[in-house]
């Protein structure tokens, strides 16, 4: 449903979520172990989310990626998902054709169009807080 980059962009924003929740910065290369994507693919990851705002970044000794901590519980997960890949996930033809609409729909076009709905319900609900929580927690994983 999502693209490569998009699902270690959703990982790696919870990954630094939960270390903002304790107050640290995370390194590219942490981030890129515990997300299991090359270290130059996820720095390139790692900077578009910086430039759309999602997480934000200090250089030097004490440096890292984070998120500050008023914004953990605001930021939602259709902000990454658009931020990577655009809005094609909420708007792109289930079979991938260039037209598909309600007066010319794909075979799979209604169908489609609810579990669309239900995905973009719950990526406008889903923030990272609750997320990392879960991570933090050892409820849930990031890694098999």
């Amino acid at each position: 449903m999502f693209s490569k980059s998009c699902n270690y962009a959703i990982k790696a924003s919870i990954f630094i979520a939960k270390y903002s929740l304790e107050n640290e910065k995370v390194g590219f290369v942490d981030v890129a172990k515990e997300i299991d994507s090359p270290q130059a693919f996820t720095a390139k990851i790692l900077q578009i989310l910086v430039k759309a705002g999602i997480i934000d970044s200090v250089k030097g000794v004490n440096g890292g990626f984070y998120i500050p901590m008023r914004r953990i519980a605001a930021t939602y997960l259709v902000q990454i998902v658009h931020a990577i890949d655009g809005d094609a996930v909420f708007s792109g033809c289930g079979l991938g054709l260039n037209q598909c609409d309600e007066n010319h729909p794909c075979p799979v076009h209604d169908k489609f169009k609810s579990i669309r709905d239900e995905l973009s319900a719950m990526l406008h609900t889903t923030n990272l807080e609750e997320l990392a929580l879960g991570i933090k927690s050892g409820t849930t994983f990031l890694k098999s």
